[in-house]
């Protein structure tokens, strides 16, 4: 039986003239959709924007694209009209989304973000006359994400449990707000926008979740300040950077769909999941992310037993009244 699900990491296949999902010959160097959506850069103005790629070159938000057949792109712009619907509505219709539908949705960015570096890697490569190194450990989380997002196209099932969390929150944004970060290293999404924050850790079996459950419990309901949300995607980047583990997933292809099922997270050596949280480092995440209001890490980490926080008060519940210096 043939293969369903297409593999580019095989051979290394990134170039211009092969769809990115399906791995169909394309006909026409017109075949190529945007890895960020047009309404979205039309929308906050993001088309001549500067991105920073991993080697520190530049390009802008609009040169970020992805060889796609026809067929895909239709399937994926089927995708972006019902996000944009629902972003345009807000937080309710945004959390509203299936999982499976914001995953692929953001996987499809983040992937495409990935797909750009590795060109970006594979031409660094041919100019210098060395061979890309490339981490094994990073081509399988790669390959697995573009596996997964072949639900896009590809009936698939995942068993058990999901392979990814996504948590959307509702979030008091300045208006225009636009805020948007990933790593592709630990495959962590976070974006702000209208009157919501979501953040998504695609490759976790839901870990993070449970290690933040507390917090997670004290805002629930809650809307939150944008320091507030911040301060959320800050521990899980951090978590995410703590997460030692490298999930695997068994595809079983019939001839009707294909069955994901997440391999069990916990092996011979007994570790934790997660390494030890270390306040020092933690600050400096958190001071990246609070850039915006200035706090420095000497002020973050003054008390190292008891880190700042705007998510919880003195008594520990939910701190409602956010006083900031202007």
């Amino acid at each position: 039986m043939a293969t369903k699900l297409y593999n580019p990491f095989l051979y290394f296949k990134f170039d211009p003239n092969t769809c990115f999902l399906s791995g169909k010959t394309l006909t026409s160097a017109d075949e190529r959709i945007q890895v960020f959506p047009v309404w979205m850069m039309q929308a906050f103005q993001l088309e001549d924007q500067p991105f920073k790629m991993l080697d520190e070159s530049m390009r802008t938000y609009k040169q970020l694209q992805l060889p796609c057949s026809a067929e895909v792109a239709e399937t994926i712009s089927q995708l972006e009209n019902k996000v944009q619907k629902a972003a345009e509505i807000g937080y309710e219709a945004m959390k509203d989304l299936s999982q499976l539908e914001l995953f692929q949705w953001i996987s499809k960015i983040l992937y495409g973000v990935v797909f750009n570096e590795i060109q970006a890697g594979i031409k660094q490569a041919v100019l210098s006359g060395e061979e890309m190194n490339f981490s094994q450990a990073l081509v399988q989380k790669f390959r697995n994400l573009h596996a997964m997002l072949q639900s896009l196209i590809v009936p698939m099932e995942f068993e058990h449990k999901n392979p990814f969390t996504i948590e959307v929150f509702p979030v008091d944004n300045p208006e225009n707000t636009f805020m948007y970060r990933d790593e592709i290293n630990t495959l962590i999404f976070s974006l702000r926008m209208g009157d919501f924050g979501l953040i998504a850790t695609l490759q976790d079996n839901g870990t993070h979740a449970i290690y933040h459950e507390e917090a997670l419990a004290k805002i629930k309901g809650e809307t939150l300040h944008p320091i507030q949300f911040e301060e959320i995607c800050a521990r899980y980047f951090y978590s995410a950077y703590l997460f030692n583990r490298l999930p695997e997933y068994t595809y079983m292809e019939v001839p009707d769909k294909v069955f994901v099922e997440p391999m069990p997270l916990n092996d011979w050596t007994m570790k934790p999941i997660f390494d030890n949280w270390q306040v020092k480092t933690y600050g400096q995440v958190l001071e990246n992310f609070w850039k915006p209001w200035g706090f420095t890490l000497f002020e973050i980490i003054k008390n190292p037993d008891q880190p700042m926080s705007f998510l919880t008060d003195e008594n520990g519940g939910f701190k409602k009244d956010i006083q900031l210096p202007k």
